[in-house]
């Protein structure tokens, strides 16, 4: 292969590489457009549908309708009794003839709790569906927040794979003008050896990044009740969200709306309603029954029958009861202040990661990434003409590959952080 063929081959990797690493909207190379039979699919879609199906979801929908049909239990009275009886011959229901003392008989009784027992009962049923409902409003806005999640790194794994493919097939290029290079004289094995090297790591990336985008699509697959080798289309691409709100504007509306805090004050509410409850237990229920019987040769007889509980044990019963809803009720207010500090640890952490995602796809898209697309541009030519080693211009080219697969990883990580806070704070951050 002569000088002349050589050269005409390093002029066309400088002219390959440079529609490469063309820069679009965000500074980062422009992914190559689908074809237009090629659907994609929005993180959206992918939320409506989870929220349809996932199993877990409608467990707690489920559990909440259960819970809902406590309620009337609650309050209703409890069953009446009814029975009936005879005294006398050992044949059902009949009397011994000039016996008095021989009857037959119905009865029924009826308890009633002391006034507002069953008032109570009913709200301590209906907290406890309040704190149902904050629960599967939780499941609601996790199941959310992990398709995001997902999608976020599976839109990931397809940038990534998207970018590694094009430069290996820079890179092999790249090999073929080393490769000629040596021939002509003009390079060394070494530069031939390596870029075969440089392939092969870039081989080995493909590898675990097709793995990364499997694992993405198979638990999307998960959250969504799909077969976990379903087919799914590329992500659609999307803008990073911009993030207006203040920590302290998240903290306060975490506190209006995250479902744990709810659930937390649900059951505050329930304790306070079962203290109330524990106290009025100290009061006599009221039992009324009814009897009538049949006698031979008397006349039939009504009786009523009003009975009260007497707390007899008070001390070692309703007192310790009254205790123990005492206690309830400070553990759940102790709950909720620990729920409280859980949010605002978990919301700053998030936060934070998404402060500092952002800042490094500034530096991406601004200065890093265009300013080593430049290095590498420069370093062709100064390879084509003899003034840079084949060992530098390997490294400027892994160097882009990295900052390109960077930029996509912390947009996916900025992303994430933002959809891990939306649960907490109850408005969505994504968009």
């Amino acid at each position: 292969m002569d000088r002349k063929r050589v050269s005409l081959l390093i002029l066309s990797v400088i002219f390959a590489v440079a529609p490469a690493l063309a820069y679009g909207p965000a500074g980062l190379p422009d992914s190559p457009v689908p074809a237009a039979a090629e659907t994609t699919v929005t993180v959206d879609e992918l939320v409506r549908e989870a929220l349809a199906q996932n199993p877990a979801v409608q467990a707690a929908e489920h559990r909440v309708a259960a819970q809902r049909a406590r309620i009337p239990q609650a309050r209703a009275l409890p069953d009446p009794k009814f029975s009936v009886g005879w005294m006398g011959n050992i044949q059902p229901f009949s009397v011994q003839d000039g016996d008095p003392s021989s009857y037959r008989g119905v009865s029924a009784m009826q308890e009633i709790p002391y006034p507002g027992k069953l008032k109570l009962r009913g709200a301590i049923a209906g907290s406890e569906v309040g704190a149902e409902e904050a629960d599967a409003e939780a499941v609601r806005r996790r199941v959310t927040a992990e398709v995001k999640a997902a999608y976020y790194e599976y839109f990931f794994a397809q940038k990534a794979l998207e970018i590694t493919s094009q430069n290996k097939a820079l890179l092999q290029k790249l090999a073929k003008i080393a490769e000629a290079r040596y021939q002509v004289g003009k390079g060394l094995q070494q530069d031939v050896l390596r870029a075969q090297t440089e392939i092969s790591l870039l081989d080995q990336r493909l590898t675990v990044l097709e793995a990364q985008q499997r694992t993405a699509q198979a638990r999307l697959n998960a959250l969504l009740f799909r077969d976990p080798e379903a087919a799914l289309p590329p992500a659609a691409a999307f803008q990073p969200a911009k993030l207006d709100y203040p920590l302290a504007a998240l903290y306060r509306m975490a506190g209006e709306n995250d479902p744990g805090l709810a659930r937390e004050q649900r059951q505050i509410e329930r304790s306070h309603y079962a203290l109330a409850l524990a106290r009025t237990d100290a009061y006599p229920d009221l039992d009324v029954a009814y009897m009538y019987q049949q006698r031979p040769m008397l006349p039939d007889m009504h009786g009523f029958t009003f009975t009260v509980s007497i707390p007899v044990f008070y001390k070692s019963k309703q007192k310790q009861a009254i205790r123990e809803a005492g206690e309830e009720q400070a553990a759940a207010e102790r709950s909720r202040d620990d729920r409280r500090t859980e949010v605002d640890f978990a919301l700053k952490q998030q936060y934070l990661a998404a402060k500092a995602s952002e800042e490094l796809m500034r530096l991406y898209s601004q200065a890093i990434v265009p300013q080593s697309s430049l290095a590498l541009e420069s370093s062709m030519a100064a390879y084509q003409v003899g003034n840079l080693d084949f060992l530098s211009l390997m490294e400027n080219f892994t160097t882009v590959l990295d900052y390109q697969v960077g930029y996509y990883r912390e947009l996916a990580n900025y992303q994430i952080a933002l959809a891990r806070m939306e649960p907490m704070v109850g408005t969505e951050l994504t968009k």
